[in-house]
């Protein structure tokens, strides 16, 4: 079963605590979308099962733009609900000059580096997110390993989590267990019925 790297930089607000079900959520302070709906639907889920035997995350990332998705611009939003960019343009539009909603949740940072301490295992990791890659050639392996190393050397910054999943942008949520292994994986808009379903089948009690 496909697992998810979870790195954390910075904890800014709350604690995550690694229980049998878990909610991450991967946003950027510079991504309107994540603001008009995924970070006031991951508050609703989190009021709604906060009682409940499962964890919350809402994790900070960069994979562009990363003059303004930054730790401090991430613990200004926390701190005062000051916004940057493009969601702070969306926000006026709509007649806010701070976030108008509430985060309750955990939140942290994603670890973000400029230089990659390991790059053969970074390398390794995203690779073996494919699930046939062990039975690929030697030269199968060797042709993606260089592209992953030549998109790698082609970032400034380097976000671990959202890079070692691969994850296709903001906002993505991901459900998974305390082995890290993924229950349930979406990006972009999400009815709440589809998470908070997937949620309600893993939080009924088994019948033995």
């Amino acid at each position: 079963m496909k697992k998810i790297e979870l790195e954390i930089g910075n904890e800014i607000q709350g604690k995550f605590v690694l229980k049998d079900l878990n909610l991450l959520l991967v946003f950027q302070v510079n991504c309107p979308r994540c603001f008009s709906y995924a970070l006031p639907y991951f508050n609703k889920l989190y009021n709604e099962y906060k009682t409940k035997d499962i964890s919350f995350l809402a994790l900070s990332t960069a994979f562009e733009d990363f003059d303004k998705n930054t730790l401090l611009h991430t613990q200004n939003l926390i701190k005062d609900g000051t916004l940057v960019g493009e969601t702070k343009k969306m926000m006026t539009q709509e007649g806010f000059e701070k976030l108008p909603y509430p985060l309750d949740f955990p939140m942290a940072m994603d670890k973000i580096e400029k230089t990659i301490s390991d790059p053969t295992d970074v390398v390794d990791k995203i690779c073996n997110i494919n699930p046939n890659y062990a039975l690929w050639p030697d030269f199968e392996k060797k042709m993606l390993q260089n592209r992953v190393k030549n998109y790698l050397n082609s970032l400034d910054n380097v976000a671990l989590t959202f890079t070692l999943n691969q994850l296709r942008g903001t906002p993505s949520f991901v459900l998974f267990n305390s082995n890290y292994e993924i229950l349930g994986e979406w990006f972009g808009h999400v009815q709440h019925a589809v998470i908070a379903d997937k949620i309600n089948q893993f939080l009924e009690p088994k019948a033995y």
